[in-house]
C-alpha cells in the first residue's frame, strides 16, 4: 500500500500534486507545503507533534509493472485544518523542549 498523496496543504490549501517537491508529510501522512512547515509550523506537525520529511514522488510512468500513478493514483481527500499560528508556536515550543 502506497502513500495517500493528499492533494493540498492542510493549513493553506495550496495544491500539492503528486510531482510536487514542496509537499511535506509526518509519519501519519499529515500533508503541508514546505513554506507552511518552515514558517508557520516550525517543523512540528500540529496533529501529532512529529517532524516532517519531503513526501516522495510517485513515478508517473510504470518503470516496473503495477507501480505508478496509473496503478496507484493519488488521494482525493482534502484535509483543511488551518492552524492558529500563536497557539501552534506554544505547542511547538513544548514539543521541542522534549
Amino acid at each position: 500500500m502506497g502513500l495517500e498523496l493528499r492533494p493540498t496543504c492542510e493549513h493553506c490549501a495550496t495544491p500539492l500534486p503528486p510531482e510536487s517537491s514542496e509537499a511535506m508529510i509526518c509519519s501519519y501522512e499529515c500533508t503541508f507545503c514546505r513554506p507552511c512547515v518552515d514558517e508557520v509550523l516550525l517543523g512540528v506537525c500540529p496533529n501529532c507533534g512529529g517532524n516532517f520529511v519531503i513526501r516522495p514522488i510517485r513515478p508517473a510512468m510504470a518503470w516496473r509493472p503495477g507501480v505508478s500513478l496509473t496503478d496507484d493514483p493519488p488521494g482525493t481527500r482534502i484535509v483543511h485544518k488551518p492552524v492558529d499560528p500563536t497557539e501552534h508556536q506554544a505547542f511547538a515550543a513544548r514539543v521541542n523542549q522534549g
